[in-house]
């Protein structure tokens, strides 16, 4: 239940933040070409794309059985944890000037495709935050062999309750959440989450002898702090880790520092 939110709570975060920027763009705009039902047809298109994901999802996934199930619950581990560390990339490179950055191109776009173009920057912009909170959460899933269905969904309303409440906070400037400590340790605990899920995913091509253990364990450290703990269910932690799993982890923390410590790209 915590896990999903906390995930429900950041990804809800950014979207409702860039959304009030579009809202406030236009009505400061306020030439009659773009209008706020512009905006909120593309939040519904956005939340329409998320919901036909999940469906989508979860129809394939009754489909499948045996072997075939658990590899692509596997592969959604990996693919969520992914794309999680991607976004968290993102944002550290284009969190400062999101407003600038959005504000200037909308402007741009509304010269060419008027409302249209409020409405498709909406609908992508919730549309990828569904997109990754819906792989997160079939992830955690997953992960927890399919159980914890109602706990799932009530993680879920309280991290978008949470989300609201925060946006809130952070457009009337409270100094009771600044949004930059929101973001820094936020990016950290996500990172830490989706390192889990990576390790989850790996250990699943493992189990179906797809991928080597190579060594397996390296070590035995279950004397001292057991799998099934904090640092176990929450960051990936393995009392006795397989060679192969401690290389690809390792390489996955290497690659992701660098990339947060990499000079931005343009967009």
């Amino acid at each position: 239940m915590g896990n999903a939110t906390f995930i429900v709570w950041r990804e809800s975060v950014e979207a409702i933040l860039i959304i009030a920027i579009l809202y406030s763009w236009i009505q400061a705009r306020g030439d009659g070409r773009i209008r706020l039902r512009h905006l909120w047809l593309g939040v519904a298109g956005g939340i329409g794309l998320a919901v036909a994901l999940a469906a989508a999802m979860l129809g394939f996934h009754s489909q499948l059985a045996g072997t075939t199930l658990e590899a692509f619950q596997a592969s959604i581990m990996i693919a969520a944890a992914l794309l999680v560390t991607h976004m968290v990339v993102w944002m550290r490179h284009h969190g400062r000037t999101l407003k600038r950055d959005l504000e200037s191109g909308l402007a741009r776009a509304a010269e060419e495709t008027g409302g249209l173009s409020a409405a498709l920057l909406a609908a992508i912009a919730v549309g990828r935050e569904g997109a990754e909170t819906v792989l997160f959460l079939y992830g955690i899933v997953a992960e927890n062999a399919g159980g914890g269905w109602v706990d799932l969904m009530l993680g879920a309303a309280l991290g978008a309750g949470l989300a609201v409440v925060t946006a809130v906070l952070f457009m009337k400037g409270s100094r009771l959440l600044p949004q930059r400590v929101f973001f820094r340790i936020s990016e950290v605990l996500l990172l830490l989450l989706a390192s889990g899920l990576l390790v989850s995913g790996l250990e699943g091509f493992i189990n179906m002898e797809w991928l080597p253990p190579l060594v397996e364990p390296v070590w035995d450290s279950g004397a001292l702090l057991q799998d099934d703990g904090l640092l176990g269910t929450f960051a990936g932690y393995r009392a006795r880790p397989a060679l192969s799993i401690l290389g690809l982890w390792v390489l996955y923390w290497i690659g992701t520092l660098w990339l947060l410590r990499a000079p931005r790209r343009s967009a």
